[in-house]
């Protein structure tokens, strides 16, 4: 199906004032048209892909303001507000005594034809995960998706819509939907209830949820999974293993915990007696990471894909992309009866973490991604990095390079100050191939378990192990748990550790 676009742009530009209407509507490429950001005592800024402007050098007053917001629907508790019948959000920024300072206006389209690419995957009955940096078409996607199920399959489909992002502003849906169903979430708190509420009264076949953040809303997918409901969702991360670092979202794919082997099993296994390993089946069966708008990376077995990342390999998988022609193309050497192929896993393992540094110093980041055992390599041209990591003032600042970074599409990390411990945490959390992470993990397990050791064997009192994330530390706490001694949490982040000491008797 070829692509096609309803952007309803005539509706974004009424409700601009005439002065940011006019020079707005006389640009050529109006119809690609990202955000206009109206910012009080600042010029009007319009961002486009690629470049940025400002319409008018006069400052944005009150009035202008106004003008936008008494044309627009009412601000929900999420300061997100729409426009009827359109895929428009305009969000707004509040002072301390609410007044309302800032307004992006998104523009927001309809693109037909979008889940090619992955379409026999949604009409398999399966549930999918959609996951993928800001701005690279998740809700569009997911938009498709629900139309296609209910116009093409015939499904009942219930779309909780929290932002009204997925089906616009307004009582009445947005045509995209197709014939699909929409439930609106009056508080974003409350979209874990929606979600529940929706199979219990209305008796779908699909549910199509956007952006789970909560473990209450994890929580409430597991439920609508386990009652044989398929389920469409995004969440936030832009991979698996990003997801599985997550402790509030992790159950998606299954959860993570610590198991300690007794030495047969350990020996048998040959790994260390604490591992990390799987807790439960994921609620989602496949996870689709879009890299691009036509390029995406799919986990068909998420259990094994986690099982896989848990053991330090690189896990099976699928890279489907468009050609020219719009045909989907899928290369299946990643992937040989559900085991990885030898010479992927190879090439995989030999390929570093490509760093740019702008305002931080690279002498910390090359010897903290040494000690954590990280593949890192930091590259002086932008075009060949894989992240960008700056300091808070520069960020804030938001010079050129970062300006080009997020224009690239290259994820842009933003470091609290230049010190190791900051560093550190930041790289684990980061960090991008599943090896890596798993082998940070588990050099955090043997830590743990030395430790442990070391208290039963000799007459030491206690051992502070070197400060990690609040997700480690939980695992090492259950290390200590387990083995019948205490623990405790001490400093703060990002050095704060654990102490694993004898209880006095």
């Amino acid at each position: 199906m070829q692509k096609t676009v309803t952007d309803d742009m005539e509706a974004m530009l009424d409700i601009l004032p005439p002065r940011i209407r006019q020079p707005l509507s006389r640009q050529k490429d109006v119809r690609n048209l990202l955000e206009v950001i109206i910012d009080l005592g600042r010029p009007v800024e319009a961002r486009f892909p690629g470049r940025e402007m400002e319409l008018d050098s006069k400052e944005v007053e009150e009035a202008d303001i106004d003008y936008v917001v008494t044309r627009i629907g009412s601000f929900g508790d999420d300061n997100r507000a729409g426009i009827e019948r359109t895929l428009h959000r305009i969000s707004a920024i509040r002072n301390r005594q609410g007044r309302i300072v800032g307004l992006t206006c998104r523009v927001g389209r309809a693109v037909f034809g979008t889940i090619k690419i992955i379409e026999d995957l949604v009409e398999s009955g399966r549930s999918v995960l959609l996951l993928g940096r800001p701005g690279v078409g998740k809700t569009t996607m997911l938009r498709e998706v629900a139309r296609v199920l209910a116009d093409d399959m015939n499904k009942r489909v219930i779309i909780v819509d929290t932002s009204n992002e997925i089906a616009g502003d307004g009582d009445i849906p947005h045509p995209a939907i197709g014939h699909a169903r929409r439930m609106q979430v009056t508080t974003p708190s409350l979209q874990h209830a929606v979600m529940i509420e929706a199979v219990e009264n209305h008796m779908p076949e699909v549910i199509v949820i956007d952006e789970i953040g909560t473990e209450l809303e994890a929580l409430a997918a597991r439920t609508i999974a386990e009652r044989g409901v398929q389920l469409v969702g995004t969440a936030h991360g832009n991979t698996l293993d990003n997801l599985m670092m997550n402790p509030t979202l992790s159950d998606l794919v299954g959860g993570i915990q610590s198991v300690t082997l007794g030495d047969e099993e350990a020996r048998r296994r040959g790994t260390q007696k604490s591992i990390l390993e799987r807790k439960s089946p994921p609620t989602f069966d496949i996870v689709v990471e879009i890299q691009d708008f036509d390029r995406v990376a799919i986990h068909p077995e998420v259990g094994e894909a986690v099982d896989a990342l848990l053991r330090g390999t690189p896990p099976g998988t699928e890279i489907r992309w468009l050609d020219e022609e719009g045909n989907v193309k899928i290369d299946k050497s990643a992937v040989d009866d559900g085991k990885v192929v030898k010479r992927r896993e190879i090439s995989s393992k030999a390929q570093p973490v490509k760093i740019y540094l702008f305002g931080v110093n690279k002498s910390r980041v090359t010897q903290a991604a040494r000690e954590m055992g990280i593949d890192a390599v930091m590259v002086e041209n932008l075009r060949d990095a894989r992240m960008f990591i700056t300091s808070r003032n520069y960020y804030q600042r938001k010079p050129q390079k970062i300006r080009d970074s997020e224009s690239m599409s290259i994820p842009v990390y933003v470091l609290r100050s230049n010190t190791p411990p900051h560093i550190r945490q930041l790289l684990s959390t980061i960090v991008s191939g599943g090896a890596g992470k798993s082998e940070y993990l588990q050099k955090a397990m043997s830590e743990a378990e030395e430790a442990v050791n070391k208290l039963k064997e000799n007459d030491e009192e206690e051992v502070e192990l070197s400060p990690q994330s609040s997700y480690i530390r939980r695992l090492q706490h259950l290390i200590a748990q387990r083995s019948d001694l205490s623990s405790r949490s001490l400093g703060k982040d990002p050095d704060r550790r654990v102490r694993i000491y004898k209880e006095q008797k």
